[in-house]
């Protein structure tokens, strides 16, 4: 190179600080002047004004002040010479390495080239591993021309020279320490990591690319699953939105049609009322009118009187007479204007008996309200159930359907026929026998209910005459305690019968029991991994390795239990369970909603089950978490007699009769399932295939 075109060079270089921009502290790009003289970088300045406040514009060194924004012109001359600069070291366009960069900076400075080690002006090609220096093109060619310098080990410009280093012995690190996770030179290879293994960088570097691909994978599989999560959980949240608008459609539809049996009482009532206003106005009419005559009548003889008394000649007047007419004989009398007041009693005590009933109801919460109402009418205010049983495996229904409109006759609408049927209320009838839905066919006149036998049982006491007229609420009926039961000698002929209705109870003899049989199996769906179920779907036993069953939501994964395929919902049902022997096994009842998953799964554990369990010889009754301590009649045989329509199920010990020895007490809400629990190994039930 000349020395014309170093000096040249360095001149120019001596002029690099006056072609900086003040803002950027970078060369300038796209230079303008201001009114003051100063050079800016025209993005630097646009970036500055952009946020000021009107009228406040500044210059960014001399803090001029101008009163509107000066037009900003570019200056070419420093334009041109920044141009020149540039080229003369090599660098590239200045536009290519400015701009924004979205941090704020307007600017961004330039990465620093690597220069020769040499000449310190060329910009370097090449390093050389050997002599750990960069060269430029004309300092790298002894390299290839000279013999001495063919051993040395050349590769691209490398700006990172000194970090490959090593810093005790100041030669090249080519080894990686796999042990120490660092790189080392050929002197700490043979002497602090002489037992070490190595590897060269480039394939540490591989294997380091390799790992980070994998884990890239890695994330890449996860942030899919993570976003189908994402996505099936906003359609479930769309899922459940539409439930929710289903639900209200269905519970105003219910609301609505309350409304209307109510509208159409008051209606009924109100044409009550004109009816007896309209037979009231006509038998006072009939009397006005009848009044109204005699009056006239009356005044025409009087009429007669006076013009007799003006006769001026006496044998005229004494010759002449005059008769009274027969009404004045009848004597007027103002009637006692009434309605029949047995109609008007009956509809107003039943309006207002029912708006007592139902505001003591809506003050309890929701869970509340049906173990308020009496055990007869409880089930007629339920919520619909769906005729068609889903099946136990399926997931709890989404949606009610409705039931058939001559079976939506409910307590209410029974009430609202007592009251619309006045004319036939005759007899001091109290106010609650205007809600008691159970006085259909008594005949009119005083009622004495007879006297239930004493007991001191609480739940005979409750269903003594088969009316369930006692003070105890229902949740008393549901508990089954035996508070205040007299200890005597067990007799397995006749045990005690808790909470049993005489109907039931007196169908002692089995081929009574048997008119009601059902088919059963037992749905695989629900079997818990330990619960071994044979090819016909009858026999259930637990075994000590699990059951290679599919996974699904309906199945029980806590309890060793199973349902029933069939669902019942109306109607009676029995059938029989043969126990291998009377110990960890519960025989029992569940709802299709019943939880799978965690411990409330087990039978009785919670609202949703009920069921008697053998338990270390121990016979108890479970429902909701409550324990009821029975007799156990050790019963080898155990008959269910299920009956929906009364809410009942009663528990049997099959021998050469079925003796009843419990029955639960509850409304159906929804389709119930029979359900067992198997603990123990060798225990087992089976379905007994009964003939009517």
């Amino acid at each position: 190179m000349a020395a014309s075109e170093i000096s040249s060079i360095l001149s120019v270089l001596d002029l690099e600080d006056e072609l900086t921009c003040s803002i950027c502290l970078s060369p300038f790009v796209c230079p303008v002047t201001l009114p003051c003289g100063h050079n800016f970088c025209q993005s630097c300045v646009d970036l500055i004004w952009k946020d000021t406040v009107p009228a406040t514009y500044l210059c960014p060194q001399c803090r001029m002040h101008f009163d509107t924004k000066p037009e900003l012109k570019k200056n070419t001359v420093l334009s041109a010479v920044v141009e020149t600069l540039k080229g003369t070291r090599g660098e590239p366009d200045p536009l290519e390495e400015k701009g924004d960069t979205g941090t704020g900076s307007p600017c961004k400075e330039a990465e620093p080239a690597i220069l020769c080690d040499t000449c310190m002006v060329c910009e370097a090609l090449h390093t050389c591993l050997t002599c750990m220096a960069s060269f430029c093109e004309e300092h790298v060619r002894p390299h290839h021309d000279n013999p001495n310098f063919r051993s040395h080990q050349l590769s691209a410009a490398l700006g990172d020279l000194c970090e490959r280093m090593c810093p005790e012995h100041h030669k090249l690190m080519e080894f990686f320490c796999t042990q120490h996770r660092r790189c080392i030179c050929s002197l700490c290879l043979q002497q602090v990591h002489r037992s070490c293994s190595f590897s060269t960088p480039e394939e540490q570097r591989g294997l380091k690319e390799s790992d980070l691909k994998t884990k890239l994978r890695l994330l890449d599989v996860k942030i899919e699953k993570n976003q189908t999560v994402i996505s099936q959980i906003r359609a479930g949240e769309n899922t459940l939105k539409d439930l929710v608008s289903s639900k209200k459609k269905m519970l105003e539809a219910e609301h609505q049609e309350i409304r209307e049996l109510l509208e159409r009482e008051l209606s009924d009532g109100m044409n009550m009322l004109d009816r007896e206003l309209q037979s009231s106005q006509t038998k006072t009419s009939v009397l006005v009118n009848r009044l109204t005559q005699n009056v006239q009548k009356m005044n025409s003889a009087k009429g007669d009187i006076d013009t007799l008394l003006a006769q001026s000649q006496t044998l005229a007047f004494l010759q002449a007479s005059v008769d009274l007419p027969s009404e004045v004989k009848f004597d007027p009398f103002i009637p006692r204007v009434t309605i029949d007041s047995k109609a008007v009693s009956a509809t107003q005590a039943f309006a207002l008996i029912l708006k007592e009933h139902l505001a003591d109801l809506l003050k309890l919460p929701v869970e509340a309200r049906l173990a308020r109402l009496k055990p007869g009418t409880a089930p007629q205010l339920q919520l619909p159930r769906n005729p068609q049983n889903p099946g136990p495996g399926a997931p709890p229904a989404k949606g009610r359907q409705k039931k058939n409109p001559q079976e939506k006759k409910t307590a209410l609408q029974r009430q609202a026929a007592a009251g619309s049927n006045t004319g036939k209320m005759r007899g001091a009838c109290s106010i609650e026998n205007l809600l008691d839905g159970n006085k259909k066919g008594t005949p009119p006149g005083p009622r004495h209910p007879a006297k239930p036998e004493k007991t001191n049982n609480p739940q005979q006491q409750a269903m003594a005459g088969g009316k369930m007229r006692s003070a105890g609420s229902f949740e008393n009926l549901l508990d089954g305690s035996q508070k205040g039961k007299t200890k005597g000698p067990k007799h397995p002929a006749k045990p005690e019968t808790f909470g049993i209705p005489p109907n039931i109870a007196s169908a002692e003899k089995r081929h009574e029991l048997l008119k009601y049989s059902t088919v059963l199996t037992l749905d695989p769906l629900t079997a818990h991994k330990r619960i071994r179920l044979t090819d016909d779907l009858a026999t259930a036993c637990v075994t000590d390795d699990p059951v290679n069953y599919p996974n699904n939501s309906a199945r029980f994964s806590v309890c060793s239990q199973v349902l029933a395929s069939q669902g019942f919902s109306r109607g009676r049902h029995y059938w029989e369970v043969k126990m291998s022997s009377n110990n960890f096994v519960a025989i029992g009842l569940a709802y299709g909603s019943i939880d799978r998953k965690s411990a409330a799964s087990r039978l009785g554990r919670s609202p949703q089950s009920w069921c008697v369990e053998w338990f270390n010889v121990k016979l108890t009754a479970w429902h909701s978490s409550k324990e009821t301590v029975l007799e156990n009649p050790d019963p080898k045989r155990v008959g269910v007699l299920l009956d929906c329509d009364e809410g009942v199920a009663t528990f049997y010990n099959v021998s050469d009769r079925a003796y009843p020895f419990h029955s639960f007490i509850f409304p159906f809400a929804e389709t119930v399932y029979p359900a067992f629990w198997v603990f123990s190994s060798g225990s087992s039930i089976t379905l007994c295939k009964l003939q009517a």
